[in-house]
């Protein structure tokens, strides 16, 4: 079944996609199906989440792991991991 979910990107993945957030209809049942789905969608998307990298996600503003499952209207979020100081 195709949803539509909304990605939005954050700081050193907002500035390689280019944007920081669109629309984007997919099959995939789960995050890391999502992440992949993107990844296949080619540059900029799969130097930016490619699976070599650290990368956080939260679905509808809730931190999780890639097993997250996606809903019709769901909200991505994904980001690079921060640290403090």
């Amino acid at each position: 079944m195709t949803i539509t979910v909304t990605l939005r990107f954050f700081a050193g993945i907002r500035e390689a996609v280019g944007h920081g957030s669109e629309t984007f209809a997919t099959d995939a049942g789960d995050a890391a199906a999502l992440r992949d789905a993107l990844i296949a969608r080619g540059e900029p998307y799969a130097g930016a989440l490619a699976r070599g990298k650290p990368v956080r996600i939260a679905v509808d503003q809730h931190m999780g792991d890639e097993s997250r499952v996606l809903h019709d209207g769901a909200e991505v979020a994904f980001f690079p991991p921060v640290t403090g100081g």
